[in-house]
């Protein structure tokens, strides 16, 4: 339980392979509070490597320093990068269009052809929706639930966006589709990354993920299983058995909760287990386990939902529910006459605020991508090259001070050094889109990330900074390490002035217990935080 919870926390990424600095330390050092001297002395940080920069946003100036050019692992705090610069490229006001398009005549109500669903990398596709310009999220978010035993689910539709097109799609004047219904994913090039083994696609519908429930009742009897969204898709099943009420929990989700046979009928999960009777969630208390299925072809999940929630506003279609997703039509098809329906997401500045706040892998890379595109790069690889340069000509961050070799959410092999990470803060601060930016970052004390953290320091809401850690195998494969913790962002101090920090200490050495161990070095970082808060 300690071990959950201090990872629902600070978003902890425990990763299967090492990776070590390459670089050598300046061992400069700068104006160091005392107060933070005697934190970095103590005998836990023995063999760590520690390094700091504190800046004033407004002139520049640096305040605070302790080998600022050190590389070190950014763990999540990369995503201040890639989500920093998409804000920026896009725009806050900025909304995904989802456009549904008509490829051939409509007759007397029915298209004589396919009807195509055009993804566009819109995030959170109509769930989370509180209006049209507001999403939701929650401490405990869902991507997480399998790593952290438990979720708190927003509480809205998750099919909203469907349901909403398929509205569209009726009131346009089409009745039934003599056709198939494709979903068009080729905005980027799918692709997976390193951290979480996350696939990144163009459309998302639930983030990608089937929401599991399971209720206890009474001792010896089945628990009450349900999931989200339920579609043909995927149908989950189970046999829980309500144990004594002093058991132990063993829910778990067959396949490691990866789906890959969406498209092909008869697709479906499993989940097994017992759950005690008066059954209390280790970090939420919620009477509810939560967990989730991810779904490997995100495609042919989305057109399944498509297809039932045109069925349900009475619009049908020849072509069967559940199959896979027919290749897309040359792009020269589609115009403004065959667009029979669009669906629009809330502003970027609310996607930014669900990434940084809850540490949302998925959503940075997301991200990542969009803003590759708006610089014509439609891969992976492409995104993180413009990125890349633009860190560098537009934000004048050296170029010798970060690598992110291979995605937008850190971990495992994301480093920078804290100039780095200043810098781009600073340069961020400079922006249309600071307040945002700023406003986006979890707040000590207060909630996302950082909720639990700093509660009674001075510093408690005038902090706002992304947490990144990274625990990794140790050399003999048993024992773990902490290879990173880190802190990034703004801090709005006691005598008035704004000023961008970064604070990192990689190689901390052993981890025994993760609440324990890393937990300590948490609060310190927050600690540091408040100090400065107070001295400047």
């Amino acid at each position: 339980m300690k071990r959950r919870a201090f990872l629902a926390g600070i978003g902890v990424t425990v990763v299967a392979a090492s990776c070590s600095s390459n670089s050598t330390p300046t061992a400069s050092s700068k104006n160091i509070p005392d107060a933070i001297s005697a934190i970095l002395r103590k005998p836990r940080y023995a063999q760590a490597k520690w390094s700091l920069l504190v800046a004033d946003v407004s002139t520049g100036e640096t305040l605070y320093e302790l080998d600022a050019d050190r590389m070190a692992l950014t763990g999540s705090t990369r995503k201040l990068f890639s989500v920093g610069t998409a804000l920026n490229a896009l725009g806050a006001d900025h909304r995904v269009t989802t456009p549904v398009h008509r490829l051939g005549t409509v007759d007397a109500g029915v298209l004589n052809g396919n009807l195509v669903l055009v993804g566009n990398g819109d995030l959170t596709f109509g769930g989370r929706r509180i209006d049209a310009n507001t999403v939701q999220y929650t401490d405990f978010d869902h991507n997480d639930a399998n790593a952290l035993g438990t979720a708190i689910l927003t509480p809205q539709d998750p099919l909203y966006g469907v349901t909403e097109l398929a509205k569209q799609v009726k009131a346009s004047g089409i009745n039934a589709v003599n056709g198939d219904v494709v979903i068009d994913d080729r905005l980027f090039t799918p692709y997976r990354v390193p951290n979480g083994n996350l696939l990144i696609t163009p459309i998302l519908l639930n983030e990608n993920m089937v929401d599991v429930t399971v209720d206890p009742t009474q001792p010896g009897q089945p628990a009450r299983l349900d999931y989200r969204p339920r579609t043909a898709a995927l149908a989950v099943t189970g046999a829980i058995t309500t144990g004594p009420a002093d058991s132990t929990s063993s829910v778990a989700l067959s396949d490691q909760g990866r789906i890959e046979c969406v498209g092909s009928p008869g697709c479906g999960g499993s989940v097994s287990g017992d759950i005690p009777a008066g059954y209390k969630a280790p970090l939420t208390g919620s009477e509810t386990f939560v967990g989730t299925f991810r779904i490997d072809d995100p495609a042919s999940f989305a057109r399944t939902a498509f297809i039932e929630a045109l069925a349900a506003q009475g619009v049908t279609v020849t072509a069967p529910a559940v199959a896979k997703n027919p290749p897309p039509p040359a792009t020269t098809s589609y115009s403004d006459d065959t667009r029979v329906a669009s669906f629009e997401s809330a502003p970027l500045r609310q996607d930014a605020r669900l990434i940084l706040k809850v540490s949302l892998n998925l959503g940075a890379n997301l991200a990542l991508s969009l803003f590759g595109l708006s610089k014509g790069r439609n891969t992976i690889q492409g995104a993180l090259a413009a990125e890349r340069q633009s860190l560098i000509d537009q934000y004048g961050v050296d170029g010798n001070q970060f690598s992110f070799p291979t995605n937008g959410s850190g971990t495992p092999d994301s480093q920078a050094a804290p100039r780095a990470l200043v810098r781009l803060l600073t340069a961020m601060a400079k922006t249309p889109v600071a307040a945002d930016f700023q406003s986006a970052l979890p707040i000590m004390g207060v909630d996302g990330s950082l909720a639990h953290t700093g509660q009674t320091l001075a510093g408690k809401g005038h902090v706002f900074a992304k947490p990144g850690t990274t625990i990794m195998p140790g050399a003999d494969g048993e024992t773990l390490e902490l290879e990173a913790q880190n802190l990034a962002g703004y801090i709005e101090t006691k005598s008035g002035r704004t000023v961008a920090y970064a604070v990192m200490v990689n190689d901390a050495g052993p981890v025994l217990n993760i609440a324990d161990d890393v937990g300590a070095v948490f609060e310190d970082e927050g600690e540091i935080s408040s100090i400065i808060y107070e001295t400047l």
